[in-house]
Parts: structure tokens; C-alpha cells; sequence
């Protein structure tokens, strides 16, 4: 692609990266009805769980690029993968447990995952202005398309703590669904100059440590049991059905 072209780079890197917001109005539908809220955040765990696993695919592709006959990892792109997740996790876990009753808010909660959705748009970016860079335009429509398709579900997670309450705070996930999908354009931007495979596998750890340090309080708080007993038998058994619909249509909107 020629540098005549650069400007519709940017404009589609930032259509990929804002199409996070179209999930917004959906998403923040009040509702009273807790079965429904139970469902709905289930989902959301769901949908994080097929990040942590399409951000690992995207890791793989890396950490083995030099296997052939066997499943060998390459010792300087799995170590870095490996402390980059671990990094990332107890970063976290120091800034959540600096006292010792600390617990994370819900705009905390949404902060730390739209950051992790960040770490992971960033690199999809990277693939795309790779791709742009080098001209293939089949592959730039199926990674625009898949990328686009995947940020809108992406909203989801990000929300998914302020669901139910009476005062959605609009700006505030605004902001945070910025935070989210902005790294779409950075990625874009850099991935058009230069690529490497020791950055994506960097920012690709730093989004499994931030999603897997997300996903542990999500569950805790997602299994509690409610009053009385068979409304605990119940809530569990929604969350089990959320969680599989909410990792379907997350597979479902890649495979797309």
C-alpha cells in the first residue's frame, strides 16, 4: 500500500477500535429482574474467557514459530510470555491489596479490564498495519471485518460491572471503552512501520495477566450464594448457561 493510502489506514484502524461503543446502548439496559443480571455478567465472563484463549492463540503462533516436527517452545519468547502474565497478575494484586481490606470497585473492575482489552486491541492493530503495509488486501478485509465484529463484544466485559446499578456513569465508560479500543489505532500506526514479534508477545501477556486477574473476583462474586438456598441452586445454574453463551458468541463473532 502506498503512503496515498495512509489516511484510510487510519480511518478503518479507528473504525475497528471505536466499534466498541456500538455495544454501549445494548448493554446498559436497565433492568430489574436479577436472573437477567445474573445471565448477563455470566457472559461477560464468558466473553473473557475466549479473549484469554484467542489472545493465547495469537501468542502460539509465536512461542512455537520455530517448532516444526515437534511442540518445542522458543526459551526467549515463552520466558518473556511467562513473566510478562506474571508481571501483569501481581502488579495487579499489589495495587488491589495495598490495605488489607481493600477490595476492587466497580470502576475498578471495569478500568483493569478495558486495560487488558487495550493490551489486546494493541496488537491486533499491529497485525493489521502489517498487513496493510504489505499490501495483501484479502487478508486486510478478513482482519478488518473479524477485528470489528470482535470490538463490539468487547464492550460487554468492560460494562458488565456497572450492570444493574441505578447510575450507569456514561462518561465514565466512555472513557473507559476509549481506554479499550483506542490501542486499535496505535497498533494500526506502528504495525504499518514496523513489527515485531517480541512486542506482541509482551502486550499479548500483559492482557492474559490483567484478563485472568479480572476473571478470578468475577466468579467469586458470580457464585456467592444467594437467599434462600434454591435461589442459589438457580443462580448457579445461570451463570454456567452465561458463561457458555457468552464464550459461544465470542467464538461465533471471530469465526465470522
Amino acid at each position: 500500500m502506498s503512503m496515498a493510502n495512509f489516511p484510510l489506514l487510519v480511518a478503518l484502524a479507528t473504525l475497528m477500535g471505536l466499534s466498541i461503543y456500538l455495544s454501549m446502548p445494548i448493554i446498559l439496559m436497565k433492568s430489574s429482574r436479577s436472573r437477567t443480571m445474573t445471565i448477563l455478567n455470566a457472559a461477560a465472563i464468558g466473553i473473557l474467557i475466549f479473549l484469554l484463549a484467542d489472545v493465547f492463540s495469537d501468542a502460539s503462533t509465536i512461542i512455537y514459530t520455530n517448532s516444526t516436527s515437534s511442540y518445542l517452545a522458543s526459551p526467549i519468547y515463552a520466558a518473556t510470555f511467562a513473566v510478562g502474565v506474571a508481571v501483569c497478575f501481581l502488579i495487579l494484586y499489589a495495587i488491589e491489596h495495598r490495605s488489607r481490606n481493600a477490595n476492587l470497585t466497580p470502576a475498578m473492575m471495569a478500568l483493569i479490564i478495558a486495560v487488558a482489552i487495550g493490551f489486546q486491541n494493541l496488537t491486533e492493530g499491529l497485525v493489521f498495519g502489517a498487513a496493510w503495509a504489505a499490501g495483501t488486501v484479502g487478508l486486510i478485509g478478513v482482519i478488518f471485518v473479524g477485528f470489528f465484529l470482535q470490538n463490539v463484544t468487547e464492550g460487554f466485559p468492560i460494562t458488565s460491572p456497572f450492570l444493574g446499578r441505578a447510575d450507569p456513569r456514561w462518561g465514565m465508560l466512555a472513557l473507559f471503552f476509549l481506554v479499550g479500543g483506542l490501542p486499535t489505532v496505535a497498533g494500526g500506526l506502528v504495525g504499518y512501520y514496523w513489527a515485531s514479534d517480541l512486542f506482541d508477545i509482551v502486550f499479548d501477556a500483559l492482557a492474559i495477566g490483567a484478563i485472568l486477574y479480572c476473571i478470578l473476583p468475577m466468579l467469586r462474586i458470580a457464585f456467592r450464594p444467594a437467599d434462600p438456598p434454591d435461589a442459589t441452586f438457580l443462580k448457579q445454574r445461570l451463570t454456567y448457561v452465561g458463561i457458555l453463551i457468552g464464550f459461544l458468541l465470542g467464538f461465533v463473532v471471530n469465526a465470522l
